[in-house]
């Protein structure tokens, strides 16, 4: 007997029993995104390794660390999308979409890698679904990032989470900030934790993001960025705050809050849950106004936030999205060809349905569709169907009755409530 092959460590199989709740998340990203007016894209599996050098930052752990970087059979440095945000906005650039048009809204979704260390809720191979606003310099388009994020967790019913803001200002205002902040953690360098005696060399802003309880008590003596704000910066971030306030979404600022991208400016954002453990985040983003740019494209500020679905779905309520069973046509000493013909009927008329295969037991059929979760199932018996006649049963609440073959559609949209 060979061998059995396993998945590779950190990718992870979706097992049919758990695709209904994968479909019922996937559903509501496409609802609100075209809700809000946004369009999706996609963008390819493999870029080139210099995209995300170039977007992300060569100094960041995703980049340094994490990525997953081949050399093809021509020679070029390749890799596998980490993110999803810089190769949107390599599509928009290399396509000239903002030719086209000024303003675009976009949405996405699909599989990154990176490679880190598996846990609970992460993957080296996981999903992300998000949204760019590429277009406007303005909050109110911050605000419509966040309303929408905002409302993809309320549709899915999650609610035990928090949003954290905070921002970076310009680029400028960035590398003031960065001038101070590196001298006071050069003055306490020797009690900074070991990685992030590293960090300070490398990426020193990302110091702020440690969950390590000595850097943490370091941190509260460091300077804050929002004292070195210019005026145009504090009115942009202080403008989103009172849109957000006048809409009812309740946040909280983190002077701390950086995120791990270079091509972040002004607004970033969290969600974080305790649900979630230390590494409480499912979700953030900001704006990125110099990424267009750097691409090749006109200086084009942009917005946008995804949200890691696998950390998604363990918010999830406990409730469970409607089976991919409707109902289950069981036949007992009828011809296979009878179940078939129903079935296909039902089928046409937009309804999911599936019967026996097995030639088993009528009874064992019947646990085969409480199993599948099916709401109505229809029975195929000789004496009744010689009579042209079917017998229903409700599987909810176990009631079962007959009715003749020819009103079995109104029986059907009754129980169905369609």
């Amino acid at each position: 007997m060979s061998a059995s092959i396993q998945a590779i460590r950190g990718m992870h199989d979706v097992l049919p029993e758990e695709s209904p709740r994968w479909q019922w998340v996937e559903r509501v990203f496409r609802e609100v995104s075209e809700r809000f007016g946004y369009e999706e894209i996609r963008p390819p599996l493999v870029e080139a390794a210099q995209l995300y050098v170039r977007s992300i930052g060569e100094s960041t752990d995703i980049v340094g660390k994490e990525m997953y970087v081949f050399t093809d059979r021509a020679g070029e440095e390749l890799a596998l999308r980490p993110e999803l945000t810089a190769g949107v906005v390599r599509a928009v650039v290399q396509h000239g979409l903002l030719a086209r048009r000024s303003l675009w809204r976009l949405w996405y979704y699909g599989a990154v890698f990176r490679y880190e260390r598996p846990q609970k809720g992460r993957y080296r191979q996981f999903h992300q679904y998000g949204v760019e606003c590429i277009g406007s310099p303005y909050p109110e388009s911050d605000a419509e990032v966040i309303l929408l994020a905002v409302a993809v967790l309320r549709e899915l019913g999650i609610a035990d989470y928090r949003l954290q803001l905070n921002t970076l200002g310009s680029p400028a205002v960035r590398q003031r900030y960065r001038t101070a902040l590196v001298a006071y953690l050069e003055s306490v360098r020797e009690k900074l934790s070991p990685e992030s005696q590293l960090r300070l060399e490398r990426n020193p802003l990302r110091i702020l993001d440690s969950k390590d309880e000595r850097d943490q008590a370091l941190l509260r003596s460091a300077p804050l960025l929002i004292e070195y704000l210019d005026a145009e910066s504090r009115e942009h971030f202080e403008a989103l705050c009172r849109m957000l306030q006048q809409q009812g979404v309740p946040f909280e600022l983190n002077p701390h809050l950086v995120r791990g991208l270079d091509y972040y400016t002004h607004t970033v954002f969290e969600f974080v849950s305790s649900r979630l453990g230390a590494q409480n985040a499912f979700g953030g983003g900001g704006r990125y106004d110099g990424l267009v740019e750097s691409f090749g494209g006109p200086p084009t500020p942009a917005v946008g936030f995804s949200f890691g679905v696998e950390r998604l779905l363990l918010l999830l309520p406990e409730r469970t999205p409607d089976g991919a069973v409707e109902i289950y046509v069981a036949r007992a000493e009828v011809e296979p060809e009878v179940a078939l013909s129903l079935l296909e009927e039902l089928r046409r008329a937009g309804y999911r349905a599936v019967g026996d295969l097995q030639r088993r037991s009528l009874k064992a059929q019947l646990r085969e569709a409480d199993r599948l979760g099916a709401r109505l199932a229809i029975i195929l018996g000789r004496t009744e169907w010689q009579q042209r006649r079917l017998v229903l049963r409700d599987l909810r609440n176990g009631q079962q009755w007959e009715c003749p073959v020819q009103e079995l559609g109104e029986h059907v949209q009754r129980i169905l409530q369609r």
